[in-house]
């Protein structure tokens, strides 16, 4: 049976369901050079771009038809991306519930992560997430530490939490409407001694990438939390030195390598 749980979460813009094929693929090789068997990890990737990339594709679909429009790649990028970001929010209108399907399906995510991954048998979680799936992640946390009365079993409730690796995070961006930004709770209360001995919060950013951002500074108390702010050159020849770089710590040796060595640890 696995050893370790890795989920892995994109951001925004548009993905397609394998998004984290070539990160689990460069991953798994990194941690079998370390003399690791990556198959004592259990993978679980966490989509969710279909929930509003229709909506979206088919707004910028009948701009670009009826109005001249510039820069059409870029303007993708700003409704999809953007998009995304407007409309995943915790509202109370019974007409916007991305909040709540966005959620679920990171719950299902996480319930099939312990089921089928790991047999129903809790290990340590590490979640990678990119740009805005960090901002996700840290209200699902959220959410889950405070809900009372769940049959869910500790696993799913974020429980066995061990590792945060964020990546191009934003968080910082949705954080400037409240007067006091606290962090989630990291490492669980709950966690076991061991396992909390290990326990990171990774936050890589390339300097480059203007969506994604130190988190440190964002409070006293998430500069607590956070284990490391890394800044890296993300992205190959023609995008490491500018905004692209926001997509390119995937495969990135900057990225991947660190990354693996945190993997390698729990196994």
């Amino acid at each position: 049976m696995p050893d370790v749980a890795v989920a892995v979460i994109h951001g925004m813009g548009s993905q397609e369901p394998d998004f984290a094929e070539p990160l689990i693929e460069e991953l798994s090789r990194r941690v079998q050079n370390r003399g690791k068997n990556p198959a004592q990890i259990a993978w679980q990737p966490i989509y969710w771009a279909d929930l509003l990339s229709g909506a979206e594709l088919a707004y910028f679909r009948r701009a670009k038809n009826r109005a001249d429009l510039d820069y059409l790649r870029l303007r993708r990028f700003v409704v999809t991306a953007f998009g995304d970001a407007a409309a995943y929010q915790q509202v109370t209108s019974v007409h916007n519930t991305t909040y709540q399907d966005v959620h679920g399906r990171v719950r299902e995510a996480i319930h099939r992560l312990y089921v089928d991954g790991l047999g129903s048998r809790p290990k340590p979680l590490i979640v990678l997430a990119h740009s805005m799936g960090g901002h996700i992640l840290s209200n699902y946390v959220w959410d889950a530490q405070r809900q009372q009365g769940t049959a869910a079993p500790p696993f799913e409730r974020m429980s066995w939490l061990s590792g945060i690796v964020t990546f191009g995070c934003n968080i910082p961006l949705f954080t400037f409407a409240y007067s006091q930004v606290e962090p989630i709770h990291f490492p669980p209360s709950g966690l076991r001694a061991d396992l909390k001995e290990k326990a990171r919060w990774l936050n890589f950013y390339d300097p480059d990438d203007i969506l994604g951002y130190p988190l440190k500074p964002i409070s006293e108390s998430y500069a607590e939390v956070v284990s490391r702010d890394i800044a890296i050159n993300a992205g190959g020849l023609f995008s490491s030195w500018n905004p692209l770089s926001h997509n390119g710590y995937w495969t990135d040796n900057d990225f991947t390598r660190p990354v693996a060595g945190f993997i390698s640890s729990f196994l």
